[in-house]
């Protein structure tokens, strides 16, 4: 059971050392779900000589107003019968000191650093190991004294501060209250029982410590408030009777101290019959028995919520990143490593595997068959139109047969028009494109890491897409001016003669500019480019994607990665520059981290009892 109590002081070393002092901050907290002793009690209550008799040793500070100014976490560990006595300090590792005066001079001057010499009082609490035969093991938590007055040099909050501090310790219910009051006042003016009480109304994790017991009014005693009928708690009252002034100054052992106080309460008739439940030495064997009783109930608990933490942290630092290389090498591999995420999620959502590339195919399904639809062919192929091209084409000499001339400026003239839906269809494949740049950017959370980085990927990938762009427009209007300039042979030669209809082929040249005749130039030249339009609606997605969509998959970074091998260390050190926010927090959560791993192996190496 021992080696529970061990088991929670290194962990709460771990917690002081790694920054985890229970304080509120946006990272969990270890340090709350430990159970603990905090002591507590007002000025001048006897509260360090009740730790100094649970020691056996003086080593606090003494003084008239606030002494204890930062919690005092005190760790006893008992060692073997004959060794020798010694304390360790966790801000000075590895250094013995077995001169207890200058544990007490530690204390004081650690505060000092911590506060400055201004009697301000800090959160951040002193870690001290003993280790001594003469103690048992026990881990208590020397919380300063409440007081209702400020002294000189120190600000009239420090009154409202101590209590705070001290109500953040005692209201957590993994925190065993030690409420040290004493007997030479009244129990209703107690400060320690008053503010235990606003945490702990029906007192079932309080300890009640009487000290001063022999110091009280001649004709009085304490025996009603040691069995619980001034202020019943579930566990019972105990008394303690310090040195006095003049035992200090005369520097008595504490061994002998120890012993005189047992023959008090033995010697006392209104305390015989209490006697075997009184004395520091009882309330050190208690203590030690309760807290290694609650350590065992909060052990599976603890193992939970370790295990929990563990998977958060890990997976908000898997979100954040991992730290930037030093060399330029490897910072270079960042780069590259990131903008090779960013193109596999980019080409995600073209082949369908993130939503998004649907999008193109709707242009080339609806939008562009829709706008060749709305094209008006009735301007090239009015009557007017038809008969001033067919006039102008003839020139001086009149056609003979066919007017071939004129259904080749017609033809053009009304194809020319397909040109608008064609850019058209590229712009939209483009503005697609883009969007989907700005998606996968924003999908890919190592970009986020780095902003300028991100500024840059995304600079690059739409300049290679307006590239391809250009490329694409040029080769899709092509399509277009190749069925301007060349016309389909077959779809002419197919066409009915006069002479199958039974018409007169020796017509006179003048009756072929008629309205009839003109009416069916104007049919076959609208037939002919329907024909087209049919062909250019295949055709033109698949230029579009073979310039556009399919070189975006291949080689949207490609211009950039060229580039990127240029770059000086400095430059691809900007590249990476952080937000100071992410990498304070990816420090802050890898200490955490570190912190709960080796809880969680501390824990699992501990056997107890079931």
């Amino acid at each position: 059971m021992e080696n529970l109590i061990s088991l929670v002081n290194k962990i709460q070393r771990a917690c002081t050392a790694l920054g985890d002092h229970g304080e509120a901050s946006a990272l969990p907290t270890l340090w709350d779900s430990l159970p603990a002793i905090a002591v507590v009690g007002g000025q001048s209550s006897g509260k360090s000589s009740v730790l100094e008799s649970i020691v056996g040793k003086d080593f606090l500070p003494r003084g008239s107003g606030i002494v204890t100014r930062r919690p005092l976490v005190l760790q006893l560990h008992k060692s073997d019968e004959g060794s020798r006595e010694y304390a360790e300090f966790l801000h000075l590792p590895r250094k013995r000191i077995t001169d207890f005066a200058a544990v007490r001079k530690e204390i004081q001057d650690e505060t000092d650093r911590e506060t400055g010499q201004t009697k301000q009082i800090s959160s951040v609490p002193i870690h001290l190991s003993i280790y001594s035969p003469n103690v048992v093991n026990l881990t208590l938590i020397d919380l300063p004294g409440l007081t209702k007055v400020a002294v000189e040099g120190q600000p009239d909050s420090v009154v409202q501060d101590i209590e705070n501090m001290v109500r953040s310790y005692i209201e957590k219910p993994n925190c065993i209250i030690l409420a040290v009051s004493p007997a030479n006042q009244d129990l209703a003016t107690s400060d320690a029982i008053k503010i235990s009480r606003e945490v702990d109304p029906i007192g079932e994790r309080t300890f009640g410590v009487l000290t001063k017991i022999d110091l009280m009014d001649k004709g009085t005693d304490a025996v009603d408030m040691l069995e619980g009928k001034s202020y019943r708690l579930k566990f019972p009252w105990i008394g303690v009777v310090n040195r006095s002034q003049a035992d200090i100054n005369k520097n008595v052992d504490m061994i002998a101290a120890r012993r005189t106080e047992r023959e008090y309460f033995a010697n006392t008739p209104e305390y015989k019959h209490l006697a075997q439940r009184m004395g520091s030495e009882h309330l050190a064997k208690m203590l030690s028995k309760h807290l290694e009783t609650v350590i065992k109930s909060r052990i599976p608990g603890i193992q939970s919520l370790i295990n929990k933490t563990i998977a958060e942290l890990e997976t908000e630092l898997s979100c954040l990143g991992k730290p930037i290389a030093a060399d330029a090498g490897g910072k270079l591999y960042t780069i590259m490593e990131i903008c090779r995420l960013f193109d596999q999620n980019y080409r995600e959502h073209l082949d369908g595997v993130r939503p998004g590339g649907d999008k193109v195919y709707n242009v080339f399904d609806n939008q562009l068959p829709a706008a060749l639809k709305r094209l008006q062919f009735d301007k090239q192929l009015s009557m007017e139109n038809i008969r001033k091209l067919i006039t102008e084409a003839d020139g001086y000499q009149p056609h003979l047969i066919a007017p071939e001339q004129g259904y080749h400026r017609l033809i053009e003239s009304t194809l020319i028009t397909i040109r608008g839906p064609a850019e058209a269809s590229v712009d939209a494949i483009h503005s697609i494109l883009k969007d989907l740049v700005h998606k996968a950017i924003s999908e890919t959370p190592e970009l986020k890491q780095y902003p300028a980085l991100r500024v840059e990927v995304g600079n690059a990938a739409i300049e290679s897409l307006d590239r391809m762009r250009e490329q694409s427009k040029k080769v899709t209007l092509q399509l277009v001016d190749m069925e301007c300039c060349y016309l389909t042979v077959d779809f002419f030669r197919k066409l009915p003669q006069d002479v199958d209809k039974g018409g007169n082929p020796t017509q006179s040249i003048f009756d072929r500019y008629n309205d009839s005749y003109l009416r069916r130039i104007g049919t076959t030249v609208l037939s002919y480019v329907n024909m087209v339009c049919a062909s250019l609606h295949h055709s033109i997605p698949k230029s579009i994607v073979y310039c556009q969509v399919r070189e975006a998959k291949r080689s949207l970074l490609d211009f950039f990665y060229t580039e990127l091998g240029k770059l000086e260390q400095k430059r691809l050190s900007a590249l990476l520059n952080e937000d100071p926010a992410i990498m304070e927090r990816r420090s802050a959560l890898a200490k955490r981290l570190e912190l709960y791993r080796s809880a969680q192996a501390d824990i699992d190496t501990v056997a107890w009892s079931k």
